[in-house]
């Protein structure tokens, strides 16, 4: 058990996990205000999406250009269930038809839809957030992958899905709220969102899932089915004429990536207040991408600490130059690909661990280990060599 523990869980990923744990539980909450710690909170719903990618596209080497479908799809269940409940009867007395949102009344609509209504209970919406992204990624990666669609046409395939989806949202503005999407949401089971204190729980609930979900990466990256993701994206067919059924892999792991993203939807929801269809189109989606690139497509700490890099760069550019933005993000994502194809994480990896390790090489002192002595009685017929070693070391 301890062996297999160790296996998953190895010293310098306890040491990673710990570090980051401090840095966004203690250290942030501490050192922000509720308005940047909001801030950060919206930032790591992104970083879901990018852990996501790590094990879609680093370990798997499957690119998905639309990860926004499944985070949006787990933003607008979430938003469902908050605008029902904004919307009852007492506060929307105002309106033609009350206890309808008010969106659907400005578009004449006299009752709710039938797929709205499961939305009312809690229960539901929970198992939906995860479920329904989860079965939309099952049967987009069983008609993709059964017939060998990958690399450059599958990315397209699903840019292709996301603008798809963005125009029915939009289209259907009645059931959906259109381009302006979900707004106005309150209360959780009563609980007003919009507080302070409520702001800084939201974060927290948001950490024990990232950190969940970071754990559940972890088991798989660490697992024999880690071993086979890899060898996949390297050697697909050697692995094929092994024996193994190289779709249903792709299949589980693309349904994982698809689960990550929509739980970083549905707390995007909470944290932010709205839901539209600007984060599920093609836009988002590669900059999702480009999250899970700069922090690094094979390390799942890298992806996280670029989520939170790109997007405290893009608030911080944006408010300045926003105009430029794009443009911003495209020469970023060139410049890692060019310079640092594994991102921050390989500069970690290559240059700062190797001089903490020449430093402490260097201070470490040899030290010199005394020969045993022999007596007369027993001393052998050969001499016996000795090694000084280093601090540490064994003889």
């Amino acid at each position: 058990m301890m062996n297999s523990l160790k296996q998953i869980f190895p010293k310098g990923d306890l040491i990673a996990f710990a570090i980051l744990a401090v840095l966004l539980a203690v250290v942030f909450p501490l050192a922000m205000d509720v308005f940047r710690l909001n801030l950060v909170g919206k930032y790591l719903t992104y970083a879901f999406v990018a852990l996501g990618l790590v094990l879609c596209w680093g370990y798997g080497g499957i690119l998905s250009l639309g990860q926004g479908i499944f985070f949006g799809l787990g933003g607008y269940c979430m938003a469902m269930f908050l605008k029902l409940e904004a919307s009852s009867p007492e506060n929307t007395a105002i309106q033609s038809t009350p206890g309808i949102p008010d969106f659907m009344d400005w578009n004449q609509l006299t009752e709710l839809p039938w797929f709205w209504e499961p939305f009312h209970s809690l229960s539901f919406t929970i198992i939906a957030v995860m479920l329904v992204p989860t079965v939309f990624a099952f049967f987009i990666g069983l008609a993709m992958f059964k017939r060998r669609v990958g690399g450059v046409y599958f990315a397209i395939i699903t840019q292709a899905i996301a603008a798809i989806l963005t125009i029915l949202i939009i289209g259907q503005q009645g059931y959906t709220g259109g381009v302006n999407g979900i707004t106005d949401l309150r209360t959780f089971l009563g609980w007003d969102i919009r507080t302070d204190s409520a702001k800084v729980i939201l974060y927290f609930v948001n950490l024990v899932l990232l950190f969940t979900c970071l754990v559940i990466a972890q088991i798989i990256r660490k697992n024999k089915l880690g071993r086979i993701l890899v060898a996949m994206r390297g050697r697909e067919e050697r692995v094929r004429f092994s024996g193994y059924d190289v779709a249903n892999f792709k299949i589980f792991v693309f349904c994982i990536g698809a689960l990550f993203a929509a739980l970083g939807g549905a707390m995007f929801t909470l944290q932010v207040g709205f839901m539209s269809p600007t984060f599920v189109g093609i836009v988002p989606s590669i900059e999702m991408v480009i999250l899970c690139a700069v922090g690094g497509r094979l390390s799942i700490f890298g992806a996280i600490y670029g989520a939170l890099l790109v997007n405290f760069a893009k608030t911080s550019f944006s408010e300045s130059f926003p105009e430029l933005w794009l443009f911003a993000m495209g020469a970023l994502f060139i410049s890692v690909v060019l310079f640092f194809p594994n991102g921050l994480a390989s500069v970690y990896q290559d240059h700062i661990v190797p001089r903490f390790k020449k430093r402490f090489k260097k201070q470490g002192k040899p030290v010199a280990v005394k020969p045993r002595v022999q007596t007369a009685k027993n001393q052998p017929n050969t001499t016996e060599k000795t090694d000084d070693v280093l601090t540490g070391g064994t003889l």
